[in-house]
C-alpha cells in the first residue's frame, strides 16, 4: 500500500516540503511505499467545468476527463491508503497549484445527489499540512482559519477522514538581511524555527505513521 505526498509549494525543500517528507517517513516506518509529487513540476490546470465527470452513462463518470500530467497522479491517489497535501498559505488560501489540484481531486468525486454524496470508492485517509508566515493569532485575525476549516470539511466529506497540521510563523528567508521585510524580527523568526519547528516535524512524522497504520 502507498502513501503519497503532494507538495503545493514552489519551494520544494523549504518548510512545507520538510513537513511532507517527515509525514512520508512516518508512513514508511509503518510499511508504506512512499512518493513525493511536486505540483510545480507538472503541467496542468484546474477544473474547466466540462462536467464529463457528471455525464449520465459517461465513460468518465466519477473521474476527471482532462488529458494532462495530473491524470496519472489522480490515478495513484485513488489507489493509495494515505495522502498528505501540503501548501503554504498565500493571501489567505492554498497556492494556485494546490487549489487547482483540489478542484480536480474533489469535484469528480462529488455527486450532485440530494443530499450531496461521495463517489470515491477507495480507502483514503488524508493529512493536510499548511504553513504560514503569519503567527497563529494573526492568521485567526485575518480569517485564514475559516478557509482551512472549509478545505478540511470538503476533504472529509469526500474521503471520510482528514486531519490538519498547521505550522505558523515560519521562516521565510535564509537571510533576512537580503530582503525588504522590516515587519519581521529576524532573531525571533530564527529562534522560533530552531525551537518550535523541530517539534512540528515530529508531529508530521506522527501524522504519517498514524494515518497509514489506521485500519
Amino acid at each position: 500500500m502507498s502513501a503519497i505526498a503532494i507538495n503545493g509549494s514552489p519551494r520544494k525543500h523549504w518548510n512545507t516540503g520538510k513537513l511532507l517528507e517527515k509525514a512520508l517517513e512516518g508512513a514508511a516506518e509503518k510499511g508504506a511505499d512512499t512518493e513525493m509529487i511536486q505540483l510545480y513540476d507538472l503541467n496542468f490546470r484546474g477544473c474547466v467545468s466540462c462536467f464529463s465527470c457528471k455525464l449520465k452513462n459517461g465513460t468518465s463518470y466519477g473521474r476527471c476527463a482532462m488529458k494532462d500530467s495530473l491524470i496519472p497522479v489522480l490515478a495513484k491517489v485513488a489507489k493509495a491508503k494515505a495522502l498528505f497535501l501540503g501548501s503554504p498559505i498565500y493571501l489567505g488560501t492554498e497556492t494556485g497549484e494546490m487549489r487547482s489540484f483540489l478542484e480536480r481531486l474533489v469535484f469528480p468525486n462529488l455527486s450532485y445527489t440530494n443530499p450531496p454524496s461521495s463517489l470515491f470508492q477507495g480507502q483514503l485517509r488524508v493529512g493536510l499540512i499548511f504553513t504560514f508566515g503569519a503567527t497563529e493569532e494573526q492568521a485567526i485575525q485575518m480569517g485564514f482559519d475559516k478557509h482551512i476549516a472549509k478545505t478540511q470539511m470538503l476533504i472529509q466529506r469526500i474521503f471520510g477522514h482528514s486531519e490538519t497540521l498547521c505550522s505558523y510563523d515560519t521562516l521565510q528567508f535564509d537571510n533576512y538581511d537580503n530582503y525588504v521585510a522590516p515587519r519581521f524580527n529576524p532573531a525571533e523568526k530564527i529562534a522560533r524555527h530552531e525551537e518550535v519547528f523541530p517539534g512540528e516535524l515530529k508531529q508530521a512524522f506522527n501524522l504519517g505513521s498514524r494515518l497509514f497504520s489506521a485500519s
